[in-house]
Formats: C-alpha cells, sequence, structure tokens
C-alpha cells in the first residue's frame, strides 16, 4: 500500500517523530512522509508513534491509496526532497 503521513506533534517530540518516519517513508516536507509500506510496518510504524505521541494534544494522519499510481501528486514550487530512486 502507499500512505502519505502527516504528524503535529509538540515541540518536545518533533525529533522523535522525524527520526521515527525516516525508517519507514520518505520524508518530503517538514512533517510530512511518503512511500510504500506493508500492512504490517504500517501496523508496527503507528505502534510506536503512539509511544511518542501525546494522544492528547498530538495527532498523526495517514492517508492510504493501494498504489502510488492511483495518486496524482502536484508540487508547487521547490520540492523538498525528491524520492525518485537512482540506480
Amino acid at each position: 500500500m502507499y500512505i502519505i503521513a502527516v504528524y503535529d506533534v509538540g515541540q518536545k517530540r518533533v525529533g522523535k517523530m522525524l527520526k521515527l518516519c525516516r525508517q519507514y517513508l520518505n520524508w518530503i516536507q517538514n512533517s510530512v512522509f511518503e512511500g510504500e509500506i506493508s500492512e504490517v510496518k504500517l501496523e508496527e510504524l503507528k505502534i510506536r508513534a503512539k509511544e511518542i505521541m501525546d494522544e492528547e494534544t498530538d495527532s498523526f494522519i495517514l492517508f492510504r491509496t493501494r498504489q502510488e499510481k492511483w495518486l496524482e501528486k502536484e508540487v508547487v514550487g521547490k520540492e523538498r526532497s525528491s524520492i525518485d530512486n537512482f540506480l
């Protein structure tokens, strides 16, 4: 499955969430990540995110699609981080 993940966490937890999400997905902009992920890895990511978050004030939002080809993406302005794979 292909997901876009967005988080909004307290300042003290931003670094931990950034580090966690980079282990599973491609960083594209500030607190936004995208990429292919299995159901098992996604569940693992959510469990680990909950351990970092304060669920009363923080949020972690996941947008899912079956494959990247079903997602139309348009970047206006500078793309922060390209996810192209070079061989």
